[in-house]
């Protein structure tokens, strides 16, 4: 009888982990790629916004003005940065567009939301709105300078 165990023992042959596990592996799999895949396209979508909302010359341009404000620097103290993810809109159509902007900014002594409103009218950036709200005190600093002849 034993010549009969050892010959059993022999011809069973070991299965490796994949062929043991397969039936809870392979759906676990594809659920995770598929998380992986919308991680990486939702980061990818994201970056792509962040970078074009930076590439907008209304972007540029309230970043400047922030980052030369007096009032703006002594809130904030110098280097004045954009630090986040910035949130908005910026539409575009023939020859009008329209930007509408919130600007995460920060310097050594604080934070700062830096919100625009343009619009653009045959090539032409024409600002409604453009302000910096201090995080810290809710102050908020007007950057556009309206020139009140034009009202009279």
């Amino acid at each position: 009888m034993p010549i009969f165990n050892n010959y059993m023992e022999e011809s069973t042959k070991h299965k490796n982990w994949f062929q043991r596990n397969w039936k809870w592996a392979l759906p676990t799999g594809g659920c995770l790629l598929v998380i992986i895949l919308f991680v990486v396209f939702a980061g990818t979508m994201i970056l792509g916004l962040t970078s074009m909302f930076k590439d907008s010359e209304p972007y540029k341009f309230a970043l400047s003005n922030a980052q030369s404000n007096a009032l703006v620097i002594n809130a904030l103290g110098e280097p004045i940065e954009a630090k986040g993810v910035t949130k908005g809109t910026i539409d575009y159509s023939d020859n009008e567009s329209h930007t509408n902007l919130e600007i995460p900014i920060r310097g050594p002594k604080g934070k700062a939301i830096l919100r625009v409103v343009a619009f653009k009218y045959n090539d032409e950036w024409e600002y409604n709105f453009m302000e910096v709200i201090i995080d810290e005190t809710s102050e908020t600093i007007p950057l556009l300078i309206l020139d009140e002849s034009l009202d009279d």
